[in-house]
């Protein structure tokens, strides 16, 4: 059985040179918080590679785990969830943060390097994408997706639109130019935007969903999340679309789902995570997820994010093994995904998705 193997020096390179090829940047801060169950004995140094959108959350782990395991320690490189894949996938780092999971033909090639098992998608990171505003006197509008949508393709250009008017009675607003900022470079945030609004407005946006913004479509652009987030704050009228836990004092929309408009909250994305259903096809313990983005739940808040660890089935030693399931363990328990929401405003895994979860991490083994 072949196992993933690479030195630490050589896992240091491989961070530096994935840096260079980044997929984006999502880049909520946090403060890190939280208590650690008792330790398991696991010992060495893990190196993961990914999401960005989850780092504040990560940085929450890893002190986490540190304090639980004195021996052992974690080392994360935020390049992006498609460096991340890219990386396990080759070798050169033992996870993968990632706010995709495996495609049918990266699932295919896991197997080459982790075993004839492949690796497993273990959910661990739910957070709102808010639809965030800057208008003077308005803090909250209402918007269903086909309006979403027709203003982020820029068919909707004045505030005070009749379809937006239409659905904020009472709301003062004003007759200014929309701008619409999106992200500059790849990201995982993108991705789940689009695909929320291909999803639901398909007859308004007719793109596939994609980490990259579509070229057809004008705005303004900036870099990583702080990128848009600021851009927003400076420019009256703007709008974007960023992890919820970064967007400050920025105004928001409360996105209609069924018959009601519903506000981002971590409760709310985490009612729309417990719609989704598994992929199929990966019968190895994999808890990869399609969200129900038309859901219709009530209280539930469907554009979301969900991210990911991508492990692989099989280590090359019984220790590397331990080390990978003690961490993996230690961030969808209670205390971890306390850690996160603490330091993220992340929403934390049901117990039914923990119960999955764990299910896949304890299957992981050395290889024989």
């Amino acid at each position: 059985m072949k196992a993933i193997r690479f030195g630490r020096a050589a896992a240091v390179l491989s961070l530096a040179a994935l840096a260079l090829t980044a997929c984006g940047s999502d880049n909520p801060t946090g403060a890190a918080g939280g208590s650690a169950p008792s330790a398991s004995g696991a010992s060495g140094t893990l190196s993961g590679v990914g999401a960005s959108s989850q780092d504040s959350a990560m940085q929450a782990w890893i002190a986490g785990f540190g304090q639980q395991e004195s021996g052992a320690a974690v080392q994360y490189s935020p390049d992006g969830s498609g460096a991340g894949r890219k990386a396990l996938l080759a070798g050169g780092a033992q996870f993968a943060g990632s706010d995709a999971h495996l495609s049918d033909e990266e699932f295919a090639q896991a197997k080459k390097v982790c075993g004839p098992d492949g690796a497993i998608d273990v959910p661990v990171y739910v957070s709102p994408i808010a639809i965030a505003f800057n208008l003077e006197g308005v803090k909250e509008i209402n918007l269903d997706a086909d309006t979403i949508a027709k203003i982020f393709r820029g068919e909707i250009a004045k505030w005070n639109d009749e379809a937006i008017a239409g659905q904020n009675q009472g709301v003062a607003l004003p007759d200014t130019a929309i701008t619409v900022v999106h992200r500059a470079d790849e990201s995982g945030t993108t991705e789940n935007f689009t695909e929320y609004l291909h999803a639901v407005a398909p007859k308004v946006w007719t793109d596939e969903a994609g980490q990259a913004w579509p070229s057809s479509l004008s705005g303004e652009n900036a870099q990583g999340t702080s990128g848009v987030v600021s851009t927003t704050g400076k420019t009256d009228g703007a709008i974007t679309y960023a992890d919820a836990s970064a967007i400050g004092d920025l105004g928001t929309v409360k996105v209609k789902v069924g018959d009601e408009y519903v506000a981002h909250s971590a409760a709310a994305a985490a009612k729309a995570v417990d719609q989704a259903t598994p992929v199929e096809g990966r019968d190895n313990g994999d808890v990869s997820l399609n969200l129900k983005r038309d859901t219709e739940e009530a209280g539930a808040y469907p554009v979301v994010l969900v991210s990911y660890h991508i492990y692989c089935t099989s280590y090359k030693d019984q220790a590397t093994a331990d080390l990978v399931k003690a961490f993996g363990n230690y961030v969808i328990s209670e205390d971890g995904q306390q850690a996160a929401q603490q330091a993220a405003g992340s929403a934390p895994i049901s117990d039914a998705l923990r119960g999955q979860a764990k299910a896949a991490i304890d299957s992981i083994k050395a290889a024989s």
